[in-house]
Formats: C-alpha cells, sequence, structure tokens
C-alpha cells in the first residue's frame, strides 16, 4: 500500500510518500511545497494544489491522509492552514484518492507513543521507522511522512484486529 502523508501550510506543504508492506513502512520520497508570502492567497493554493496533484500522478498512492488543523492560541495563523489544507483536500480528491484525517495528537502518539512529543521526538521516530539514514528535511516533509505512518499503523492495526492480517514472509522491498 502506497500512502500520502500531507502536513498542510501556506507557507510550506509538506509531504511524504511511504509503502506499507505486511506492517513494515518504508519511505519512497518526501519534499516540501513552498509558496511566496507576496503572491495572491488563491494563487499560493492553486501552487499547493497543483503541486500535490504533480505528486500523486507520479507516486500513484493508494490513500492519502492529512494533519488536522490545531486551533490552538493562535487562530490567525489557523485559517492560512485551513486554507492550505482546503487546497490539499480537494487536488487529492480530484486524483481519486481516499483522504484519512488525523490530529497532531494522534499522529504524536502512533509515531512517538505520546501525544506531548516536541518536533525533535517526531523526526527522530520517523527517522528510525523509516530505517533512514539522515533526519528527513524540512520539519513539515517529517510531519507528513510521520502522519503517513500513522495512517499506515493505524491502518494495520485495524486489519489485525479485523483478522484479515497475513503473517509477512520477508520484507518484500528491494
Amino acid at each position: 500500500m502506497i500512502i500520502l502523508g500531507i502536513d498542510p501550510g501556506l507557507a510550506h506543504t509538506g509531504w511524504g510518500i511511504v509503502e506499507e508492506r505486511g506492517g513494515d513502512v518504508r519511505c519512497r520520497a518526501y519534499g516540501c511545497i513552498e509558496t511566496a508570502a507576496g503572491n495572491d492567497l488563491a494563487v499560493r493554493l492553486r501552487h499547493i494544489a497543483d503541486d500535490l496533484s504533480a505528486v500523486v500522478e507520479r507516486y500513484h498512492p493508494q490513500e492519502a491522509c492529512i494533519e488536522s488543523v490545531y486551533f490552538g492560541v493562535n487562530v490567525r495563523s489557523a485559517i492560512p492552514t485551513a486554507h492550505a489544507r482546503g487546497a490539499a483536500l480537494v487536488a487529492v480528491s480530484l486524483c481519486g484518492v481516499e483522504v484519512g484525517e488525523y490530529t497532531p495528537m494522534q499522529i504524536k502518539q502512533s509515531v512517538v507513543g505520546t501525544g506531548a512529543a516536541d518536533k525533535g521526538q517526531v523526526t527522530y521516530m520517523v527517522r528510525n521507522l523509516l530505517h533512514l539514514d539522515h533526519d528527513p528535511k524540512p520539519d513539515h516533509a517529517a510531519d507528513a511522512l510521520a502522519c503517513a505512518i500513522c495512517h499506515a499503523h493505524l491502518r494495520h492495526t485495524d486489519a489485525v484486529t479485523r483478522g484479515e492480517f497475513v503473517q509477512k514472509r520477508g520484507n518484500g522491498y528491494s
């Protein structure tokens, strides 16, 4: 199963592609879409949508997942993030990919083991869970990979509880 994870943001939208086989998750690619603050909002949102569509066309994920917006104390910064999130959702859904949504706390809990993890802990665990020899940069890409890992873990757990898990034979990666 190929999964696209998305960490939405107006200035920086992180994306990560992972492949899950029998509970083992590997990184295929990641990156960050950057938009210029001086551009109109519509231009920035179209840039996010176009670039994510290109990622879907290149890697053909069967499923996608996106981090939900956390309003916290600064509602003002949450609104542009919500716009970017909307552009990402539309782009992925127009490509016919089903999208799961997770809160920042769910993602941290799944990847690190605690919903109170900081960015450094998330990056560290993403690196280790995906067997990378380096920290994925920028942080937005690492967060997108964490979202994809969360989705893979929750899909796997759901399959095991339904009795659909088949014991893996080797890791199947080349």
